[in-house]
């Protein structure tokens, strides 16, 4: 695992507003690995993100991504184009069932870093909650030091 500057973007359209709205958008440092276009990606969440004390990782191929929450919140998540899953979204409020489809997954990294970009519907009993992009821009530390410099 390598030493990362992890910066996400995440934006939202809904139904009744079709222009992306940014919900989110941080930078934080993370762990981050890469073998033959499959890895990891981890971080802690933040105030920022109003999951603090989650720990995130997300787990890439070529074919899609699978998203893990431990701590604070627990979720996962499926990121595979064409497919619809569900999945439990808990929270200390209270938990609920969820369903995620994946319309565009766009990896774009290597050893040193690189995009992940993926657009997703998100629904509640089949009901469009809004369409997402999340953003993810992964940049080894040791880089982020010689731009300072």
């Amino acid at each position: 695992m390598k030493d990362v500057i992890i910066t996400i973007t995440a934006t939202q359209a809904t139904e009744n507003d079709a222009d992306m709205d940014t919900l989110a958008e941080f930078t934080t440092v993370g762990q981050y690995s890469y073998e033959d276009g499959s890895g990891t990606i981890s971080y802690l969440e933040s105030e920022l993100t109003g999951m603090e004390g989650t720990f995130t990782s997300i787990h890439y191929t070529p074919q899609g991504a699978h998203l893990e929450r431990t701590g604070n919140l627990v979720s996962t998540m499926d990121f595979t184009p064409g497919v619809r899953n569900t999945f439990a979204y808990d929270t200390p409020y209270g938990s609920a069932t969820v369903g995620l489809e994946t319309l565009e997954y766009t990896p774009a990294l290597s050893e040193t870093g690189g995009t992940l970009n993926i657009v997703y519907v998100v629904d509640f009993d089949h009901a469009m909650v809004g369409m997402n992009n999340m953003h993810i821009e992964i940049r080894l530390q040791n880089e982020q030091k010689e731009e300072l410099a």
